[in-house]
C-alpha cells in the first residue's frame, strides 16, 4: 500500500484513499482519485448551490436546452426517422452550451462574480483544442445518425413516413425495431459520454490537449464503471423527468446538471 505523500492533504475519516493502485496502472490519462456511490449526488448538490448563486445566467442557459428541447419534439412529430440524428446532435452541442456554465462555476470557485459575457465566450480561452475535440464527437454524431437511418432502412419496406402519426413506431409489430433503435442510440450515447463526461470542463479548466482530456474521460468511465453508469442515469433520468411539463423543467435542471458536470470533473481528477 503507498505511503501518502506530504504534498497530499489528510483524508478525512469518510474518505476514500486518493489515488488507488489500480488507478495508477492503467497506463494513459492522468491519476484519479477513488468516487464513491454518493458522489454524483454531492455533485448535484453542488451544482444546485452554483445555481442559486447565478440564476440568472443559469436560467438563461435553461432556456437555451429547452428550446433544443421543443426542436427534438418537433422533429418527432413531422420526421421521426430524423429524431435520434438530433438528439446525436444535441448531445454533441450540450457540452459546448455547457461551457458557459463550467465557466460560471469555475469562477465562483475562485471567489470572483461569473458574467453572462464571460461565460458565452469561455471558449476563446481554448479554441483550437475544443475545436479538435468537438470534430471527433461530429464525427461519432454522423456516424449515430446513419447508423439510425440504417435501422429505419432494414427494418421497413422503404423509408416509412410517420408524419404527423409517430406513434404508429410503437405498435406491437415494430418491437424489434425498437429495440435495434434504441440499442444503436445506448451505445453511440454510451460512448459520447464515456469520452466526454470531464473532457470539456478539463480543457476549459487546465493547459491539455484535446486527445488527453477525452482518455482521461475513457479511463474515469473505465476505472469507475459503477460511478458513471450512476452519472449518466441520474442526468438521463433528470432530463427526462424536466420534459414532461412541456420542458419547462430544462430551465433549472439544465444548469444545474452543467454545474454539477464541473464538480464531477473537479472531484475525479487527483491533481
Amino acid at each position: 500500500m503507498n505511503p501518502q505523500t506530504d504534498d497530499e492533504p489528510p483524508l478525512a475519516p469518510t474518505d476514500q484513499p486518493r489515488v488507488p493502485r489500480v488507478i495508477e496502472n492503467v497506463p494513459f490519462g492522468p491519476p484519479l482519485k477513488t468516487l464513491s456511490l454518493a458522489d454524483p449526488w454531492r455533485w448535484l448538490a453542488a451544482g444546485w448551490q452554483d445555481f442559486l448563486q447565478a440564476p440568472a445566467i443559469g436560467l438563461f442557459f435553461g432556456l437555451c436546452f429547452m428550446l433544443m428541447g421543443i426542436a427534438v419534439l418537433q422533429v418527432f412529430a413531422h420526421a421521426p426517422i430524423y429524431t435520434l440524428a438530433l438528439c446525436a446532435g444535441f448531445l454533441l452541442a450540450g457540452p459546448f452550451l455547457c461551457l458557459g456554465l463550467y465557466q460560471v462555476s469555475r469562477r465562483l470557485a475562485l471567489g470572483q462574480t461569473p458574467s453572462l459575457i464571460d461565460a458565452l465566450t469561455a471558449w476563446r480561452r481554448r479554441l483550437s483544442q475544443i475545436a479538435i475535440f468537438g470534430a471527433v464527437l461530429l464525427i461519432l454524431e454522423m456516424i449515430w445518425g446513419r447508423a439510425a437511418l440504417i435501422v429505419f432502412a432494414v427494418s421497413f419496406t422503404g423509408m416509412p413516413d410517420f408524419a404527423g402519426a409517430p406513434l404508429q413506431l410503437l405498435a406491437p409489430e415494430n418491437l424489434g425495431f425498437i429495440v435495434a433503435y434504441l440499442g444503436v442510440g445506448a451505445l453511440f450515447a454510451g460512448l459520447i459520454f464515456g469520452v466526454s463526461v470531464i473532457a470539456m470542463p478539463m480543457l476549459l479548466d487546465r493547459d491539455t490537449d484535446a486527445v488527453s482530456a477525452g482518455l482521461a474521460s475513457l479511463k474515469l468511465s473505465l476505472t469507475q464503471p459503477l460511478v458513471m453508469l450512476l452519472w449518466g442515469a441520474i442526468i438521463s433520468a433528470l432530463v427526462l423527468l424536466a420534459m414532461l411539463p412541456a420542458f419547462l423543467g430544462l430551465l433549472v435542471v439544465g444548469p444545474v446538471l452543467g454545474h454539477a458536470s464541473w464538480h464531477a470533473y473537479k472531484a475525479a481528477l487527483a491533481d
